[in-house]
């Protein structure tokens, strides 16, 4: 096929393409961690923000005209992509352009995924790209869409759907579909509540990853016929996908490691446990989601902080950490970490002890503090003394926690404010 050995033919697809990144989810599952921010500008990693794997993805793909719609609470997110993202050179024809809800067709807000494409379909006609991927901007994961892109031509396909293979029981949760052996979508249901399995393996089902690849010519078709139906929701899963299948060629690309060919690292952090899981797996010595590969680097804002510093050596306040990440700007001051994951500006005092958490970035704990099995929010201060993590039913009092046991600590819940509306 010729998307295997034509490197030039890839860029020539890149080059003129146009991805358009949908970030204006509220993230409701992730209860107080986006009470004041889009889900997309959630801090993941020790450093980065949920966005930034979309961006990066993009960047190292080749695709450097990028669209970012937003709607909820999206101020830290236009921060972060002004400030992380404002390096482009536009005489190249390259931009990230912040494209929030901003009522130009009619006076709403966006009401659905392909909804929010519509309302901007006079942009998108500004810059005439030959394709146009539309992609989530709130999952973890590393692909090329180059190659994606690549075999949506070769299929000669009108849309492209990325897909995963997901665990039966927790199909209901995506967009779930069928495919013959030409991997031709010819069933594509919305978060049924009885998933179909895939054919041969009754554990997994095909699920979307919400990445799709239109023809432009034939994306503005399929808009403009979803916003004139009524009984529309306007949405590409729910209406757009499942009204073109039997009249067009609709295609899967499967999401595989390139060089084994097996499922390929994706993580939905939708939920607090989620997040927390995902979070703390990147402290495994060889975690599936490499953060040190030079080939594939993941991009963000990079604030200029000094180096983590660990201090005190005494035989009962050493600080110290152990299979843990430290980002810059760490003080580790006669306190234990292990199996942690540190954001930027944390400082932990002296013989305290953070165990299984992930502490985002600003947040001071004091001394004598035990914390497990948490998720500290930025800018908490964690007074003298305070125990997280080890009662479940005192915590319930103060806190949310999870199913899964994982407490969520905000600043509000602890009587503190960064956001002041009166």
């Amino acid at each position: 096929m010729k998307y295997k050995n034509s490197p030039r033919f890839i860029s020539y697809l890149t080059r003129n393409a146009l991805a358009l990144i949908l970030a204006g989810g509220r993230g409701v599952r992730l209860k107080q961690l986006t009470k004041w921010r889009a889900k997309p500008a959630v801090p993941f990693g020790g450093k980065f923000r949920i966005i930034d794997f979309s961006l990066s993805n993009c960047v190292n793909s080749g695709i450097r005209r990028i669209g970012v719609l937003t709607q909820y609470k999206s101020h830290s997110l236009n921060l972060h992509i002004q400030r992380g993202w404002g390096h482009f050179r536009g005489e190249l024809r390259e931009f990230v352009e912040l494209l929030p809800a901003q009522q130009r067709i009619e006076a709403s807000w966006y009401s659905g995924t392909a909804d929010s494409v519509y309302q901007n379909l006079d942009i998108i006609r500004t810059h005439s790209p030959d394709h146009v991927l539309i992609l989530a901007g709130d999952h973890i994961y590393k692909m090329d869409y180059g190659t994606m892109l690549a075999r949506h031509v070769d299929y000669n396909a009108d849309v492209t759907v990325g897909c995963i293979e997901v665990p039966l029981e927790k199909a209901s949760a995506f967009g779930v579909m069928s495919v013959d052996e030409e991997m031709r979508i010819n069933k594509f249901v919305e978060k049924p509540e009885t998933p179909e399995s895939i054919p041969g393996n009754n554990r997994y089902a095909l699920c979307s990853m919400g990445i799709y690849i239109f023809n432009t010519k034939f994306l503005y078709e399929q808009l403009i016929r979803d916003a004139d139906d009524p009984k529309s929701s306007h949405d590409f899963g729910k209406d757009v996908l499942p009204r073109i299948i039997d009249r067009y060629r609709v295609c899967a690309y499967p999401f595989t490691d390139s060089d084994n060919r097996v499922q390929a690292y994706w993580r939905d952090v939708g939920t607090v446990d989620a997040f927390w899981e995902a979070n703390l797996e990147l402290t495994a010595v060889t975690p599936e989601l490499n953060l040190y590969d030079d080939e594939w680097p993941i991009w963000t804002l990079q604030e200029q902080l000094p180096p983590a510093k660990f201090i005190f050596d005494d035989e009962k306040r050493r600080g110290m950490a152990i299979d843990s990440m430290v980002s810059g700007g760490c003080i580790i001051s006669g306190a234990m970490v292990r199996r942690s994951l540190l954001f930027s500006h944390v400082s932990v005092n002296d013989y305290s002890r953070v165990e299984s958490s992930v502490v985002l970035p600003e947040v001071t704990i004091g001394k004598r503090c035990r914390i497990s099995r948490a998720v500290i929010d930025k800018g908490c201060d964690i007074a003298n003394d305070m125990v997280i993590g080890e009662n479940p039913e005192e915590d319930r009092e103060k806190y949310y926690v999870t199913p899964n046991g994982v407490v969520l600590v905000t600043p509000e819940m602890l009587g503190q404010s960064l956001h002041h509306v009166r």
